[in-house]
C-alpha cells in the first residue's frame, strides 16, 4: 500500500493566508501604532531626563506631560475608532474651517508664539499651548477625501480634479508657510499630489503639479538666510560642526556609537546636551544610540508595517472615502516619517519636524492618534472584519459568561432574531 506523500506547505503560502485574513489590517494598524507608541514614551523619559532635570529639577517633568497627551490622545483614537465614515464627513469642514482660523489666529500679536524662528505656535493662556498646523494635516485629509468622494463620477475630468482642491490645499500651506514651517508645507504639499496621484491624475498633469510643488520648495529653501545655511551645513556638516552643522554632526556621532544592540536604555552620551531637541526632531538618533541598529531597524519595520496596513485598507474597500481618507493618512505619516529620518540620518536637510508617536508634543500627537483611530474605524468596514471582530470578542469572553449560550438558550435567541 503506497502513501500519498504530502506537499509541504511553503512559508510564503503562510504568510499569504496570514495576510489574507479579514483583521489583519486592524490588527497590523493596533499593534504597530501601539508599539511605537509605547517605544516613544520610554525615548521621550530616556532622552528628555538630562534637559527636564535641568530646566526644570526634575528628571520626569517633560516625560509627565508626555505621558498625559497620551492620556488625552488614547480616549480620542477610541472614540474616532468607532466612529463611522458618516461622522467623519460630517466633521470634515468643521474641521478645516476650524484649522485654518486657528493659522490665522499664530498671526494675531499676542496669539502667535514664535518658537525656533517659526511663528507657528498658538498661546491658549498659561502655559497651554497648541500648533494648529499639525491639527491641519487631519484636517485636510478629511476635507479632500469628502471632497473626491462626493465628485467621485467627475474626477476624470482635470478642472475637477483640481478645483477646488488645489486652491484651498494653497491656501492652507501658504498659511503655513508665512509661519516660515518649511517642514511642516512640505508634508502637506506631500499630501497633496499624492492624493492626486490617487484619485487618478493623468501623468503629464501629476508630472507638472510636482515640477510647480518642487520650483515653490525650492524658492522657500533658498529666500530665507537660515535655510540656506542648512542646505550648505547639511552637503556637510562636519566642515561648520560648531556652528550650523552641529546638530547634524551631533546626530552622527549618535548614530555611529549605537553599533548594533546599542549602549543600552539611558546610556545615550548625546542627550546631556550635546544633541539639541533630542527629545522632539532627533528622537531617532537617541533610539540608535541606545538601542543601536537592531532597535532602528525595528522603528522602521513598525512604520512599514503601518503603511502597508493603511495601503491595504484603501485598496480592499468600496467606500471612495474610506480609500481617499486611508491613503491620505498613511501619505501624511509616512511622509513626515521620511522628512525627519531623512534629516537625522543626513539623507535631507533638517527642516524640525517630528517623528510620528515617537516624538515629544501634544500638538503632533493628538491629531495623529485621531488618524489612527480613523484607520482603526476604516479596517472594521473591510470584508468579513465585523463578523471576525464579533467572533474574537466572544472568545475573549469569560467562561462563566460564555457558558450562558447553551443549547437551551438557543430558542430564545432565535425567537428574538426573528
Amino acid at each position: 500500500m503506497t502513501t500519498v506523500p504530502v506537499p509541504e506547505r511553503r512559508w510564503s503560502d503562510t504568510i499569504r493566508n496570514v495576510l489574507d485574513r479579514p483583521l489583519t489590517s486592524y490588527h497590523l494598524v493596533l499593534g504597530a501604532a501601539g508599539l511605537l507608541l509605547a517605544l516613544g514614551l520610554m525615548m521621550v523619559l530616556s532622552a528628555s531626563s538630562v534637559l527636564s532635570l535641568r530646566v526644570h529639577g526634575n528628571s520626569y517633568t517633560i516625560f509627565n506631560r508626555q505621558l498625559i497627551w497620551v492620556g488625552v490622545g488614547l480616549p480620542m483614537a477610541y472614540i474616532a475608532s468607532r466612529m463611522t465614515p458618516r461622522h467623519f464627513r460630517m466633521l470634515a469642514y468643521i474641521a478645516l474651517l476650524g484649522s485654518v482660523l486657528l493659522l490665522v489666529l499664530t498671526y494675531v500679536p499676542g496669539l502667535g508664539k514664535n518658537v525656533g524662528g517659526n511663528q507657528n505656535w498658538l498661546n491658549l493662556g498659561g502655559p497651554l499651548r497648541i500648533q494648529p498646523s499639525e491639527f491641519a494635516k487631519l484636517a485636510l485629509v478629511m476635507w479632500c477625501a469628502d471632497l473626491f468622494a462626493r465628485k467621485q463620477a467627475l474626477l476624470t475630468q482635470w478642472k475637477h480634479l483640481l478645483i477646488p482642491m488645489v486652491p484651498v490645499c494653497s491656501v492652507v500651506i501658504a498659511l503655513v508657510i508665512g509661519q516660515r514651517d518649511l517642514g511642516t508645507s512640505l508634508v502637506l504639499m506631500s499630501v497633496m499630489l499624492g492624493l492626486i496621484w490617487i484619485v487618478g491624475a493623468p501623468t503629464r498633469l501629476f508630472v507638472a503639479m510636482i515640477a510647480l510643488v518642487g520650483t515653490i520648495a525650492g524658492y522657500l529653501a533658498v529666500s530665507a538666510e537660515h535655510r540656506m545655511e542648512r542646505l550648505t551645513s547639511f552637503m556637510n556638516p562636519f566642515a561648520d560642526i560648531k556652528g550650523d552643522g552641529y546638530q547634524a554632526a551631533h546626530s552622527f556621532y549618535a548614530l555611529s556609537s549605537g553599533g548594533w544592540w546599542g549602549v543600552d536604555i539611558g546610556s545615550s552620551t548625546q542627550k546631556w546636551g550635546n544633541l539639541p531637541e533630542a527629545h522632539t526632531d532627533f528622537i531617532f538618533a537617541v533610539i540608535g544610540e541606545e538601542l543601536g541598529l537592531i532597535g532602528s531597524l525595528t522603528v522602521l519595520t513598525l512604520f512599514l508595517a503601518l503603511a502597508y496596513a493603511g495601503i491595504r485598507i484603501s485598496m480592499r474597500t468600496d467606500d471612495a472615502f474610506i480609500r481617499y481618507a486611508s491613503a491620505g493618512i498613511t501619505i501624511w505619516i509616512m511622509a513626515q516619517t521620511l522628512v525627519n529620518l531623512g534629516a537625522v540620518i543626513g539623507l535631507l536637510p533638517i527642516v524640525g519636524i517630528p517623528l510620528p508617536l515617537l516624538s515629544y508634543g501634544g500638538s503632533a500627537l493628538l491629531p495623529t492618534l485621531m488618524a489612527i483611530g480613523m484607520l482603526l474605524s476604516f479596517a472594521k468596514a473591510e470584508p468579513g472584519a465585523q463578523a471576525a471582530l464579533r467572533e474574537s470578542r466572544r472568545a475573549l469572553l469569560p467562561g462563566w459568561l460564555s457558558s450562558w449560550r447553551t443549547p437551551g438558550h438557543t430558542g430564545r435567541e432565535n425567537s428574538r432574531e426573528r
